[in-house]
């Protein structure tokens, strides 16, 4: 029988044993529930008055949880997305949990039962051949930085490399010889290579000609030499984004993330008649259905669908106006 332990001892020992020594998580993993656990004990020690590191397991019981996830909303103005991600990093803790307070099994089970939120999906955005010819023209290449913002947006579009996985790459994760290809280790320190097309590599055999800044072997750093954070990715994109949309008009309406890009690429390889599975080993999904949203996204391929059907026939009807009084209760 294993000894009690109170509710900080079983959050310490689930980060430190479970995700980081047992898992292995990713940094962004441990960031992440990092994250959920400091917004949930805030929300226990306001709605409870009780400091974190004296409550019980007992008490984070599934009222309190189903409240907290509440107030995310509510308060916080999270997305059901958010809401659902920061759900699933407390039922990991509860999986956890039950192994070693196996006496609170039966609250463990009702946190665990409480359902993910259903929301409506919205379509993948991702940019056209004409989008992405605006977007590659506008870095300044007489520039260090306009070089370097080229070499990524190529190569982020024509890999579908993660923005962690871009940002993390090194001059030796890139080989420019025969059979060319970038090497990363991606979700779940999965490892996997993408080929490099001849255009790619002979703008990446361009800028690894450029002197790194300090001494970093990161292929693409900041003007201090140091790794490109997120945000500097998401400012450089923005940047060159407003630059391309003066050019192609039909950039106004799309919200350009680092993540556009990657479905960017996966658009290009289904309309060049790639095949699912390979479109998700390309892309290091855990599973080929995770890929079928680009299938629903693909308005040219359901077109091209259409035209293979044969119509079925229907006759135009005429509009008869109703009966005043119907359309005044049809209007109610």
């Amino acid at each position: 029988m294993k000894c009690a332990a109170t509710l900080a001892v079983l959050v310490e020992r689930f980060f430190t044993q479970r995700l980081i020594h047992q898992r292995h998580v990713s940094p962004h993993t441990l960031s992440s529930y990092r994250d959920t656990f400091r917004l949930l004990l805030a929300f226990t020690r306001q709605r409870l008055q009780k400091p974190p590191s004296q409550l019980a397991l007992e008490e984070i019981d599934a009222p309190l949880i189903g409240a907290f996830l509440d107030d995310l909303e509510a308060s916080r103005g999270n997305t059901v997305r958010s809401r659902n991600l920061r759900l699933t990093a407390v039922r990991s803790f509860f999986h956890y949990a039950a192994y070693e307070a196996p006496t609170h099994s039966a609250q463990i089970q009702r946190v665990l039962a409480i359902p993910s939120k259903r929301y409506a999906r919205r379509l993948v955005t991702f940019l056209t051949r004409p989008e992405i010819n605006a977007l590659l023209a506008t870095p300044d290449q007489r520039t260090w930085s306009g070089r370097r913002d080229h070499a990524f947006l190529l190569l982020a579009v024509q890999t579908g490399l993660r923005v962690s996985e871009m940002t993390g790459l090194q001059r030796h994760d890139v080989h420019l010889g025969p059979g060319a290809h970038v090497r990363c280790v991606g979700k779940g320190r999965k490892e996997r290579c993408t080929p490099l097309t001849k255009q790619t590599v002979a703008v990446l055999r361009a800028w690894m000609r450029e002197p790194a800044r300090g001494q970093t072997e990161t292929l693409f750093s900041n003007a201090r030499g140091s790794r490109l954070s997120p945000d500097g990715v998401q400012y450089l994109l923005a940047k060159h984004t407003a630059l391309a949309r003066q050019a192609c008009p039909s950039l106004a309406p799309k919200r350009v993330t680092p993540h556009v890009l990657r479905h960017t690429t996966a658009m290009e390889l289904l309309q060049a008649g790639v095949d699912r599975a390979v479109i998700a080993l390309w892309l290091g999904h855990e599973s080929v259905e995770t890929t079928q949203m680009y299938l629903d996204a693909n308005l040219a391929l359901k077109e091209e669908i259409l035209a293979k059907t044969n119509p079925v026939n229907g006759i135009p009807g005429r509009y008869h106006a109703d009966d005043h009084l119907l359309a005044f209760l049809k209007g109610l």
